[in-house]
């Protein structure tokens, strides 16, 4: 819990929220809560923000269902900005689209890469496309498994004798089979890092 009274809320009674996905890392807005935000998103679970332009409070996704469940919140060391991590049931941005940070230099970076990729495999999961690999890995469950096994091989004979770029292929290749693995089995890659954060306690 985050007290109010902890928060250097700016002269308009204001502190700016960054809210990212909490399983990915992916910054979703930028949004502002004044006290009687902060307190009913801690009360609610959901996320509330003040608006600057209609001068109220928001919960967001009220008319389009789009809420977003607060896992945790947190502020910065001058205690005057706040990071949301949520779970969010829809787009964050009234355009639809996913974040509202979708202008400008899209080009994936590295920590977008596997949020991308399990998307990606999770829309093969549901439509299926002709010619798709994905698409014929997840219809042939034992195979995933061999697959995984055939790659973990494969990085571990060119770490042992090949090229760092060699080492960097077959390494995106385990990284991909595993993230369809997971997704066969209806689990995600947060699971298997929510398993990691529970071995350093």
């Amino acid at each position: 819990m985050v007290n109010p009274d902890s928060i250097a809320f700016d002269e308009r009674g204001l502190a700016p929220v960054i809210v990212q996905d909490w399983r990915t890392g992916e910054v979703l807005t930028l949004a502002y809560m004044n006290r009687d935000a902060l307190e009913r998103t801690q009360e609610s679970g959901e996320t509330w923000f003040w608006s600057r332009s209609r001068q109220e409070l928001w919960h967001k996704g009220e008319t389009s269902g789009n809420v977003q469940r607060v896992v945790s919140l947190r502020y910065d060391c001058d205690a005057d900005a706040l990071v949301a991590l949520v779970e969010p049931t829809g787009p964050a941005c009234h355009t639809g689209e996913r974040s509202c940070f979708h202008n400008g230099d899209l080009e994936p970076t590295p920590y977008e890469a596997l949020a991308v990729l399990e998307r990606t495999i999770a829309e093969r999961r549901v439509l299926a496309p002709a010619g798709s690999y994905t698409a014929e890995l997840l219809a042939d469950p034992p195979r995933i498994g061999e697959k995984v096994q055939e790659e973990a091989e494969e990085v571990a004979r060119a770490a042992a004798s090949e090229s760092d770029e060699r080492v960097r292929e077959e390494a995106a290749d385990v990284l991909y089979h595993l993230t369809v693995l997971l997704a066969s089995r209806n689990l995600s890659l947060a699971d298997a890092f929510e398993e990691l954060n529970a071995r350093r306690r």
